[in-house]
């Protein structure tokens, strides 16, 4: 991505070198910590979900001083994030005063191991997620290198592509979508609750993809390669092949993401389109998806 001489956010909450003195204990279901981690990420469309499914309940934890320095390569994804960031701030500021609508960017929390949040706490296995209940982004940074790592998803914009999903559920939230799919999902079985989860996971792509059509429109961003990155990201953290790399098959009525192919084609759609207005996820059939 083409990035020179942009602007950083100032919402950012730099909470790296401090961790929460009670944390959560995440079970072993899926083996690697990476792999728990990037499932619980994609699944983000409901932080509590993300928090309380696969972990204890944690409330009025402490936060202590580690001894941290962070390395040049955190300096520079921190630097990263935050200007991807200021990106969404000024591409969605503008989406939602073409809606007639005043957007409130969410502030992005970085931390290191464990994060004390609006919505209880959590460590760094359960990856980036948005918290409905204090408008905020978290992410320990080391789940970027941790893609590229152990997926093979990396690239700037396969990053960006992380930050502007979660950035997604911030703008689905000041819509009202992200809580009429919760009282929904909150209703219904755990297998038509997994549906409408789908439902935001894929319209948070979109988004993704949308936010990203624009920057490359207003500051020329997008670079050969960058969206092949992103794509190429959403293919591998799709339900059917983490659960396939993780346990050798697929159980579709548990998948709460999408498919590799349903989120890459959504991703790609909301680059191509642009528009708000072209993501709707949640009047078509679920078949169609």
């Amino acid at each position: 991505m083409n990035l020179n001489g942009r602007r950083r956010s100032g919402n950012i909450d730099d909470r790296r070198g401090l961790s929460s003195s009670r944390g959560l204990k995440i079970g072993g279901g899926i083996g690697a910590v990476i792999v728990a981690a990037i499932i619980a990420w994609i699944s983000g469309g409901n932080p509590l979900d993300v928090v309380m499914q696969n972990a204890g309940q944690l409330m009025g934890g402490q936060s202590t001083t580690q001894s941290y320095t962070p390395t040049a390569e955190d300096e520079e994804l921190a630097s990263f994030v935050s200007t991807i960031l200021a990106g969404t701030e000024d591409i969605w500021s503008q989406q939602f005063q073409a809606m007639g609508k005043e957007y409130e960017p969410p502030t992005l929390v970085m931390f290191t191991d464990a994060v004390q949040s609006g919505c209880g706490g959590a460590t760094s296995s359960v990856g980036p997620f948005y918290c409905s209940a204090d408008k905020c982004v978290y992410i320990d940074l080391s789940f970027l290198r941790d893609m590229r790592k152990t997926i093979g998803a990396d690239g700037d914009f396969a990053f960006a592509y992380v930050i502007a999903h979660e950035v997604g559920h911030a703008v689905q939230d000041q819509l009202g979508i992200l809580d009429q799919a919760h009282t929904q999902m909150s209703r219904l079985s755990e297998a038509e609750a997994n549906k409408i989860s789908v439902r935001l996971e894929l319209q948070a792509d979109y988004l993704a993809g949308v936010w990203a059509a624009n920057d490359n429109k207003q500051f020329n961003s997008l670079e050969d390669g960058d969206i092949e990155e992103a794509v190429d990201a959403a293919l591998k953290i799709g339900d059917d092949y983490l659960q396939q790399r993780a346990q050798g098959y697929v159980v579709p009525e548990s998948f709460n993401h999408g498919t590799s192919e349903q989120r890459s084609r959504w991703l790609r759609k909301g680059i191509q389109s642009g528009s708000v207005r072209d993501g709707d996820t949640f009047s078509i059939p679920y078949s169609s998806l």
